[in-house]
């Protein structure tokens, strides 16, 4: 039985490449992005099996207009692909107050938005799948990308806590993690801090040195099958990595921090008091 997917960010990388795969199956699929034009191509392959539509996530009335048009077209909303979003490089303290409030109100504040646009279609379904695409990075952290990592720390808190709240109406959340791909969310889709505190110097030079590394980038093609997988488990995970470099510096990451509970397990218990 074929779905209705609503995409968010679907102009370039994941989001379209996903896009084009559901349509590809037999899927329709509303697309969004702040240039629709990017997506006439699909239009023109698929006709109405897809919905092409302008939107600006930061625009919390545009969401909620846009959401109400794909209902309007598609009847329901099965899946919502929560995919919009960018990063910001550079040293947290070079970032500007202008950059980092961007940062967050795209990557946290977008993905709250489209999200509550799509709850009320979801709850009177009884039944939906809300897939938000955040990070390894919203487990763990890298420097330069310290805005970055804290819009995805909050994403991560805010999918879990609507998943809480939902799942006894037949509402699935799922956080999918992706480490680094070779699409151009590190190119043309980034944004640059000022680099002008030399301090800092060897730790761009580290992390620019890091990405020299090929293997360090997954394939956006490989995504695909496991996307489709995701979509169509009954029982969808809370949290699904993407990638290997994901993988296991997740797992090193959290073998350290339970061995540090542990370690610390009296302290924490004396601290509550009784």
């Amino acid at each position: 039985m074929s779905k209705i997917v609503f995409i968010t960010g679907a102009s370039k990388g994941f989001g379209k490449l996903w896009a084009e795969a559901l349509l590809e199956r037999g899927d329709k699929v509303a697309a969004t992005a702040r240039n629709v034009s990017a997506l006439q191509d699909l239009k023109d392959k698929y006709g109405d099996h897809i919905l092409p539509l302008k939107l600006d996530v930061n625009n919390r009335s545009e969401v909620f207009a846009v959401t109400e048009q794909v209902e309007k077209h598609f009847g329901r909303i099965d899946v919502l692909i929560n995919n919009a979003g960018f990063g910001l490089f550079g040293t947290t303290e070079e970032t500007t107050e202008q950059q980092a409030r961007e940062q967050m109100e795209t990557n946290f504040f977008g993905s709250l938005w489209v999200a509550q646009a799509v709850l009320p279609v979801m709850r009177k379904q009884k039944s939906g799948h809300i897939i938000q695409i955040s990070s390894f990075l919203g487990l763990t952290t890298l420097p330069l990308l310290g805005l970055y990592n804290a819009s995805k720390f909050a994403v991560e808190g805010l999918i879990e806590t609507i998943g809480s709240e939902t799942a006894h109406l037949g509402i699935k959340t799922t956080l999918i993690e992706p480490n680094g791909f070779a699409t151009d969310w590190a190119g043309a889709s980034a944004v640059q801090t000022s680099s002008d505190i030399a301090d800092y110097n060897p730790v761009r030079a580290a992390f620019a040195e890091s990405g020299e590394n090929p293997d360090t980038w997954g394939k956006p093609e490989a995504t695909v099958e496991p996307v489709l997988n995701l979509i169509d488990n009954q029982n969808p995970p809370q949290r699904l990595l993407f990638g290997k470099i994901a993988y296991h510096v997740v797992n090193e990451v959290y073998t350290k921090r339970l061995n540090d509970i542990q370690n610390w397990k009296e302290v924490s218990i004396a601290a509550h008091g009784h």
